[in-house]
């Protein structure tokens, strides 16, 4: 089977959920014997010289990367807010020399699927109808108008709170507009295709979690360095800024307090200067960004992910699992994720939730370890990453025929 991923940034190195979600689909079906080809758009955000990928992984995936321009600019945005009905977000993504390869691309192969990364590659649709009889794939990362809802609600400035409302209608709006005009739908969880569903899709479902090569994701816990807690994240997404900020301000004083001799371990690429302030506090290590996410785990004995916006899937949390950490979140954070709390991981809402569960952890490390093992098993029988792609094209040869 041909299939062609249509991306808005380049999926290498994978260092977010959305790259990660991405590139392991990519290698799932390459590995499976189908011909990949992926058209990325290379941003100035982030931006990656395609000429530095891995041969192994270029022989598996024809990749190309068309640079376009999303920086964010001040007056783009202001003019937008008042002379557009596009949400800012997705109008930097679109791009004439983007759909000017696509077009190329298409001409030149016979695609049996043409899946988009996202809601914000939908302005194509129309380019992809025009010039192939493949079949066309939303796969939808998150419900993007609810994760700035969510924003909107923890913000207390009134121009804050109304933009980020503005900008949750517009996208709302852009995805009725969208809905029913690709062939079928792929959400990464299940509640998130009830919601495409309570928008109006019509189309065929298969909801596909991003998955994990589990004989990779090796638990070490003889490198486990105790007592630790860490969080891991990018720091220029609004969501793991704030959640962070919250557990520093309400988690992490009272239980230093409790445990003198516990660090906290924060990996992050990205953090705006502001945030500087907030890590300047006894017991706290900042390393912003790391060359390796599963070492950097695998040295902490306990994982904290609080979050109370955003939507989709947390792929770190999965990955996190994998790798056998006790994990503390919330339940926006485990949304799309079938766990069961206090069996293979740990859901608090509330700042003192937050402190008993983890000093309970740091004073009993029998219960990290069996969390650990569960985690193990559950991200084993739920979301390996081969069996994720070998349903996913099972689904797509049943809507080809």
């Amino acid at each position: 089977m041909k299939i062609l991923q249509l991306t808005n940034k380049i999926p290498y190195p994978p260092r977010d959920g959305g790259a990660i979600a991405t590139l392991n689909m990519s290698k799932g079906f390459a590995n499976l014997g189908h011909d990949i080809t992926i058209l990325a758009m290379n941003t100035s955000k982030h931006y990656f010289d395609i000429n530095q990928i891995p041969d192994t992984l270029k022989n598996k995936i024809n990749i190309h990367g068309i640079k376009v321009n999303t920086k964010i600019k001040i007056i783009d945005a202001i003019r937008n807010l008042f002379f557009s009905k596009r949400p800012y977000n997705a109008e930097r993504f679109i791009s004439e020399n983007y759909r000017n390869e696509l077009v190329k691309i298409l001409k030149s192969s016979d695609f049996d699927v043409i899946q988009l990364e996202g809601l914000y590659l939908a302005p194509y649709i129309p380019a992809i109808r025009k010039h192939s009889k493949g079949i066309i794939a939303l796969r939808a990362h998150n419900i993007e108008h609810e994760i700035w809802e969510r924003i909107a609600a923890q913000q207390k400035l009134s121009f804050k709170k109304f933009y980020c409302k503005e900008i949750a209608r517009r996208i709302k709006k852009l995805k009725i507009d969208v809905i029913n005009k690709y062939d079928v739908l792929i959400p990464i969880t299940k509640r998130d295709g009830s919601r495409f569903n309570d928008l109006g899709n019509k189309m065929p479902v298969h909801v596909v979690p991003a998955g994990i090569d589990t004989e990779k994701m090796i638990s070490q816990p003889e490198k486990i360095v105790f007592p630790t807690v860490c969080h891991i994240g990018t720091l220029d997404w609004m969501p793991n800024q704030e959640g962070l900020i919250w557990f520093l301000k309400n988690v992490w004083k009272q239980l230093n307090e409790l445990n003198p001799d516990l660090k906290f371990n924060i990996a992050g690429r990205n953090a705006p200067e502001w945030m500087n302030k907030f890590f300047d506090s006894k017991n706290i290590n900042f390393l912003g960004e790391i060359d390796d996410a599963y070492d950097f785990m695998n040295k902490n004995a306990i994982m904290v992910a609080p979050l109370f916006s955003g939507s989709g899937m947390r792929v770190k949390i999965i990955e996190g699992m994998a790798l056998g950490k006790a994990i503390i979140t919330t339940p926006i954070g485990i949304e799309g994720i079938p766990a069961t709390n206090r069996e293979n991981v740990i859901i608090e809402e509330t700042a003192e939730g937050f402190v008993k569960q983890i000093d309970k952890l740091v004073k009993n490390r029998e219960i990290i370890n069996e969390i650990g093992k569960n985690a193990i098993m559950f991200v084993k029988n739920n979301f390996d990453n081969t069996n994720i792609s070998a349903s996913l094209i099972d689904f797509y040869r049943k809507q080809i025929k």
